[in-house]
C-alpha cells in the first residue's frame, strides 16, 4: 500500500513538473548580475532582456549581487530553486577562472544547467596617456628593459586581465607588478589619472576614453580587428602574435532545472540574438556575437570546459590566491 502511495505521488509530481514546463514562465524571471550596474554583464542583459521578454512574455528583472569576483551572486543562484525563476548571467571568470582561484561551496560545472552561449568581448591593451610607449613592441621592450616596474591595474587575482597579463610579460621576457581593484571601473579612472600604467580592459568600457584621448591603445587581443574600433591592431599585427582572449558570456540556471523550461529561454536568447537591432546595439559595444549554431547550452559547455581544462592548470603553477 506505502509502495502505491509513493507512485502515485511520484506521478503526480511528475505531472505537475510537467505541466509547468508547459505553462512557463508564469511571473517575472530573475537574472543575477554578479557585478555592478553599469558594466558590461548589465549592458548584455538589459539588451537581451527586451527582445526576451517579448517572447515569453514576463519580465526579465536584473538583480544586482556583487562581492568576491561574483562568487557571491553565482552561489546564490547555485542553491536557488530549479524552476527556471532564477538564473545567473556570468563569464569566463566567473564560471571558468574562479574555480582554480576561489574555494568555493559549489561546482561549476555540476551545480548549473547552460541555457546558452552569449556575445563576447575582446579585450584591449590600454596604458596611460603620458606612457613612454607608443605601440606594443616599444612597450614589452620597456617591460624587458624595466622589470617590475610597469604597475598594471587588474579587476581581481586570477582573471582575464591577470593571465593576460602574464602572458604579456612572458613574451616580453620582464615582469610586471599586478595591483588589484575592485572592478575595472576603479582601475580605469586610476589609468586616466595616471596611477598605474596599464590595463586589459573589454572593448566596451574603454573605447570611449580612447576616442576622448584620455588613454592610448597599443592592440585589440583577437585574431582579427574589431569593427567598433577598427584602426587598432591585433596582437598578432603589433608584436604579441596568438596573445589572444575575449571575456565571453553565458546564461545558466540551477542544476536539475526541467529541459523544456531550458528549452523555451534557449529560444529566447536565439530570437533576441537574431534581431537586427539587438545585434547592432551589442556590435555597437564593440561586442562580438557567437553563430547561431554556438548559442546553444552546448556551445556553452564546450567553451566553459575548454577554459577550465586551459587555464587552471596555470593559476595553480602561478600560485594565483584571492586578494585581501
Amino acid at each position: 500500500m506505502k509502495r502505491l502511495m509513493l507512485a502515485v505521488g511520484f506521478a503526480a509530481l511528475t505531472g505537475v513538473a510537467a505541466a509547468s514546463a508547459q505553462t512557463y514562465p508564469t511571473r517575472a524571471i530573475t537574472v543575477v548580475v554578479p557585478f555592478p550596474a553599469g558594466g558590461p554583464s548589465d549592458a548584455i542583459m538589459r539588451n537581451l532582456g527586451e527582445r526576451m521578454r517579448a517572447s515569453l512574455g514576463q519580465p526579465l528583472m536584473v538583480e544586482y549581487v556583487t562581492g568576491a569576483s561574483g562568487t557571491i551572486g553565482v552561489g546564490r543562484v547555485a542553491r536557488a530553486a530549479p524552476d527556471g525563476y532564477t538564473l545567473i548571467l556570468g563569464h569566463f571568470g566567473t564560471h571558468a577562472t574562479n574555480g582554480a582561484v576561489y574555494p568555493l561551496n559549489y561546482d561549476l560545472v555540476k551545480d548549473f544547467a547552460a541555457i546558452a552561449l552569449l556575445p563576447e568581448n575582446p579585450y584591449l591593451l590600454v596604458a596611460r596617456k603620458a606612457f613612454p610607449a607608443n605601440s606594443l613592441k616599444e612597450f614589452m621592450a620597456y617591460v624587458k628593459a624595466n622589470p617590475e616596474k610597469v604597475q598594471m591595474g587588474i579587476p581581481g587575482n586570477g582573471t582575464g586581465p591577470h593571465l593576460l597579463g602574464l602572458q604579456l610579460a612572458n613574451m616580453a621576457g620582464g615582469r610586471m607588478q599586478y595591483i588589484p581593484y575592485r572592478g575595472s571601473g576603479p582601475a580605469m579612472l586610476d589609468l586616466v589619472a595616471g596611477q598605474i600604467d596599464l590595463m586589459v580592459d573589454q572593448v566596451q568600457t574603454s573605447q570611449a576614453q580612447i576616442r576622448g584621448g584620455t588613454i592610448k591603445a597599443f592592440a585589440v587581443t583577437t585574431p582579427a580587428r574589431v569593427a567598433s574600433v577598427g584602426d587598432i591592431p591585433t596582437v598578432d599585427e603589433a608584436g604579441a602574435p596568438g596573445l589572444h582572449m575575449s571575456l565571453w558570456y553565458g546564461l545558466w540556471a540551477p542544476a536539475n532545472t526541467p529541459k523544456d523550461v531550458l528549452a523555451k529561454l534557449n529560444a529566447a536568447v536565439l530570437d533576441a540574438l537574431g534581431d537586427a537591432t539587438i545585434r547592432q546595439r551589442l556590435t555597437d559595444l564593440g561586442m562580438q556575437i557567437p553563430p547561431r549554431e554556438k548559442q546553444t547550452p552546448e556551445g556553452l559547455m564546450t567553451r566553459q570546459k575548454a577554459d577550465i581544462e586551459k587555464w587552471w592548470p596555470i593559476i595553480k603553477a602561478a600560485n594565483i590566491k584571492p586578494e585581501g
